[in-house]
């Protein structure tokens, strides 16, 4: 298990993208390793084993179980209007490693978020009593509470606190459309690998 790799575990939907990409840019700067199914485009792996590879690797995971809920999808499908459960799975997934894995996996770290902290008992009570994250479904809060958190579970004081890091993502979206273009991509372009190396190079300029 890599004390540096954290798992994102988050819908991976476009309408989610802005939330994810806010994910990633805190982990990275928070000088993490983010990992997740779209590190590996390999059609030969399949999507189960590849996701118990990577919680297995991991020590912190970041879920996000905001999206869990009805099927509101394109007309055609709304006859089976069933509850979207991928991310509690993988987030069953990280807690059955943390309790069943032996000594190494129990030293891993789990935030959730949801939407307020309190509608994930409408549908996964069982985790009642953890300490559930309310992102209030706005990327602010998002970026400054798993900062905070993160800071506290790492105990690196190399993460920047809360505002800092609200103020550094705000500075790397305005020079992200030079980025996009220094590699001839439109922002819309822009794919996981892409955008990870994007947040580096930053870090990386900005350090000079």
């Amino acid at each position: 298990m890599n004390a540096a790799d954290v798992f994102i575990n988050c819908p991976f939907s476009r309408d989610y993208d802005t939330h994810f990409k806010a994910i990633v840019f805190v982990v990275i700067r928070s000088g993490f390793n983010p990992r997740c199914a779209r590190e590996d485009d390999d059609v030969g792996d399949i999507r189960y084993e590849k996701i118990c590879r990577i919680i297995a690797e991991c020590k912190f995971g970041v879920h996000d179980i905001s999206y869990t809920g009805l099927y509101d999808g394109p007309a055609g499908d709304a006859d089976f209007p069933l509850p979207r459960f991928n991310m509690p799975l993988e987030l069953g997934l990280f807690l059955g490693a943390k309790k069943f894995g032996g000594d190494v996996q129990a030293k891993k770290k789990i935030v959730v978020f949801d939407r307020d902290e309190h509608r994930f008992r409408k549908f996964i009570s069982d985790i009642s009593g953890s300490d559930i994250k309310a992102h209030n479904n706005n990327t602010t809060d998002l970026i400054t509470t798993l900062a905070t958190w993160l800071r506290h579970v790492s105990q690196r004081r190399t993460v920047p606190g809360p505002a800092a890091m609200l103020a550094e993502y705000r500075s790397f979206t305005e020079v992200l459309p030079v980025l996009c273009a220094s590699q001839t991509l439109l922002p819309e372009e822009v794919e996981y690998h892409d955008y990870v190396w994007m947040v580096s190079e930053w870090m990386r300029q900005r350090a000079q």
